[in-house]
């Protein structure tokens, strides 16, 4: 299996947590935006100087919260990797559908946009960095977990060439680790994705199958890669990863409410 450097790069103290949890073996850069301010000629020299010497065969994952001085930092980042790595960005939009908004002008940076808007975290009661806190250990399991079964033998095989063929395009996207599946989530906004059912070693085949076919009936006229793996990290009995995107247009306005 051919494997690739994972460069995972947290801007601020929410992103920070979640590439600190990352437990897939990668390239891992924290960023205190504070500190950025205060020395932003020496950032300035240091970050191309790092970014610029990393694998051409790179992926960038940054993570970041939807903010001016972060974003900023990100294109600095981007604008020095290798013209040939893929550039992936994961943004917290608390309360906020990013598909639902006008493309960025930073979004075309990357190959696929993922936003998190805390839905599964978020509410009115409970603080803000309590929702982060939650969520930073998901996120991190999710993205790790991805890797592994990328890189590693499936019951039901999904690999590179299928993850490439998903986030290239210019795409907004999720990537979220469930534990159930809510079927009356609006999954039909997606166009295409991959769908990995997670199973502990000692959950019945035919149970894992049951979950995967719930996804596909809601999934069905789209363009979905279906995947299936055991995982010993599995504590719910079953998991899912699901990686689902659609194209990022300018003005697009196809969205509607999740």
């Amino acid at each position: 299996m051919v494997g690739f450097t994972h460069v995972f790069v947290g801007i601020g103290g929410a992103a920070s947590k979640v590439v600190n949890k990352i437990t897939v073996d990668a390239v891992k850069v924290t960023i205190n935006p504070g500190r950025y301010l205060l020395r932003t000629e020496e950032y300035m020299r240091r970050v191309p100087l790092f970014f610029s010497a990393i694998p051409e065969d790179s992926i960038v994952w940054i993570l970041t919260e939807d903010k001016p001085i972060n974003v900023e930092i990100l294109r600095l980042i981007v604008n020095s990797v290798p013209e040939r790595a893929i550039k992936l960005a994961y943004v917290f939009t608390p309360a906020r559908e990013l598909v639902e908004e006008k493309k960025p002008g930073w979004a075309g940076l990357f190959d696929t946009v993922f936003y998190d808007s805390l839905w599964e975290f978020f509410d009115d009661k409970k603080p803000l960095s309590e929702a982060y806190d939650e969520a930073s250990g998901s996120i991190a399991r999710a993205v790790s977990t991805l890797i592994k079964t990328l890189e590693g033998q499936m019951l039901i095989n999904v690999d590179y060439a299928d993850f490439f063929s998903v986030i290239r395009g210019g795409n907004v996207g999720i990537l979220r680790l469930l534990r159930s599946v809510d079927l009356s989530w609006h999954w039909g906004i997606w166009d295409r994705g991959i769908v990995i059912t997670l199973a502990h070693d000692d959950v019945a085949l035919k149970e894992a199958h049951e979950v995967l076919g719930k996804f596909q009936v809601i999934l069905r006229k789209k363009d979905v890669i279906w995947g299936m793996a055991t995982d010993r990290e599995v504590k719910s009995g079953m998991e899912v990863i699901a990686l689902l995107v659609r194209e990022w247009g300018e003005g697009d306005d196809k969205g509607c409410a999740l």
